[in-house]
Parts: C-alpha cells; structure tokens; sequence
C-alpha cells in the first residue's frame, strides 16, 4: 500500500509543477514543445541507453515475459481490432492501442516494485519487453504513418535505424549484450542527460493540463473509454487468466506479473503523441485516468492475491 502511494505522490508533484509552470506561463508558448522535443530527441535515448546498458537481458526469457507479452498483444489486439472496425485512423489506433498496454514500469513500477513486490528487478521483463519491441514497433508504425506516400520503400524499411528512442534502446542492447564496459567519463555525461528524461515529460505532462477540459470527453470519449477500460481492467484480468490458468504461477509470481499489468498507462506516451501530432489529447486523457483508477486497482490487487 505504502508503494503505491509513494509512487503516486511522487508523479502527482512533478505533474504539479508542470501545471503551475504552465499556468503561469513561466515557460513561454512553446515551453510544453520544447520539453516534449528534448525528452525524446535527447533525454529518452540517453536514458534507456543507461538503462539497457546495465541490464540483465537473461531475464527476457521466463514465463513472467510471456505472460506480459500477450496481456499486451491482447489489450492493444482489442483496441486495434475496434479501431480497424470503427474505421479510426492508422494514427489515434496506433496511441490508444498503447495506452491500452504500454505500462508505467519506469517511474511508477519501480517504487511500487520495491515497495508492494519487495524487489525492483521483478519490473525488467516488462521494462525490457516494451523498450526492445513494443516501442520500436510503435514508433516504426507511427513514423510510416506520418510519412505516407513521402519516402521510397528503402527509407521506409530503415524507418525504425531513424529513431532516437529505438537508436538508443538497441545501443544499450549491444552493449549488454556484448559485455562491453563503458568509461565513466562516456556514461556519467550520459547518465546525467538521461536523468532528465521523467521530470521532463512529467513536466511536459503537467503544461498540457492548463486549459484542458474535463478527461473523456470531445471526439477521442469513446478512444479513452476503451483504452481506459483496457489499461485498468482489461489488461491485469488477462494477465492474471494467463498466469493463473496457463502458466501455473501462484504467489508472488502471480501477484507480481498481475501488478505490472496493472499499472497505468506510461506518461512518456504524451510524448510520442506530441512528437508526431496525432492523438495528443487521446493520450494526455488516458494516461490521466488510468493513473486515478490504477490506485484502486492496484490495492484490490494486493489485497486479493497479496
């Protein structure tokens, strides 16, 4: 209980700060833009370089990634097969199917990781599985919709190779992988850029709030509802079905892919949604509701299978 509540408390300032700096306009017109570019031109690559850089990729392979992998496949294959139907664009499917699956396992899984799970590595097969394949594959997708019709076949299939976030995640991959050692005087510089990352998009976050209108409504209610319902409900019930019915977990095993899958929807989506100007307002909705009812969600959890 104490992690979840860290964990929010935590967000809930910095989006705070955010808001306040936007409301009083101490970053001009363009502050919200500006942050939204340097989280993920800069910031984001660095800190997913550090992040993969030092990680155990041994952990991919376990039933805790499998199960994560298809909670995902299932909650975005929902809102995508809704999406096809209802004839929403490449685009906005492309966001909401992330919100419905693409969790906070960075700023908000860790604390609660540490706090609710006891240990801050039982995040890393869903960090490392969104980092490695869902975002390449989203961002892919998103850059090719953005440039339809604009760039030959060749420049399309290195789409992914233009990517910073993608850039940074497969360098730190290499690294890892290879066992490389990188000098302190390379990393620190790096490590320091990239701390930067989640106080900026928090921030970014926070600017986008003044002026808005209440969540869930205009023309993206339905996209937010689903997305939401998908994130917060539909997800951790998948997750729990697999893990429980397929693959046999009990204890912590269970209760630990069930809260991962029940974290709210990830604040750095408001930045891919900003950075290619599609569903901006989809994005800032349903990162906001799913965070309010993930504390619920997440306290039923621990309180069922805890």
């Amino acid at each position: 209980m104490q992690g979840v509540l860290t964990g929010f408390a935590v967000i809930a300032a910095v989006i705070g700060v955010g808001y306040v700096i936007g409301l009083r306009g101490y970053l001009g017109d363009q502050g919200r833009e500006v942050l939204t570019k340097l989280a993920f031109h800069v910031a984001s690559p660095a800190l997913l370089f550090t992040t993969l850089a030092q990680a155990d990729l041994s952990v991919i392979f376990s039933s805790r990634l499998l199960v994560t992998a298809l909670s995902t496949a299932a909650a975005a294959g929902v809102f995508i097969v809704v999406g096809a139907v209802r004839g929403w664009d490449l685009g906005r499917t492309t966001i909401g199917a992330l919100c419905s699956s693409y969790v906070n396992s960075g700023n908000l899984g860790i604390p609660i990781a540490v706090y609710v799970l006891g240990d801050a590595s039982l995040v890393a097969p869903v960090l490392l599985f969104q980092l490695l394949l869902l975002t390449p594959v989203a961002l892919t997708v998103l850059d090719l919709s953005a440039r339809e019709g604009k760039d030959p076949l060749w420049m399309r299939l290195l789409t992914p190779l233009r990517n910073p976030i993608a850039l940074g995640s497969l360098a730190g991959v290499a690294v890892s992988a290879t066992g490389l050692h990188v000098p302190a005087p390379v990393m620190d510089p790096v490590t320091l850029i990239g701390n930067m990352s989640v106080p900026a998009v928090l921030l970014a976050f926070g600017i986008s709030l003044c002026g808005s209108t209440m969540p869930g409504r205009g023309p993206d209610r339905q996209l937010v509802l689903l997305s939401v319902a998908l994130k917060s409900v539909g997800q951790p019930a998948a997750a729990w079905a697999l893990a429980a019915g397929v693959f046999g977990l009990q204890g912590a095993q269970l209760l630990d892919v069930v809260v991962t899958s029940a974290l709210p929807a990830a604040q750095n989506l408001f930045t891919y949604a900003s950075r290619y100007r599609v569903g901006e307002r989809l994005a800032r909705d349903s990162i906001l509701v799913s965070t309010v009812l993930s504390v619920p969600v997440l306290v039923v959890i621990a309180a069922l299978l805890g």
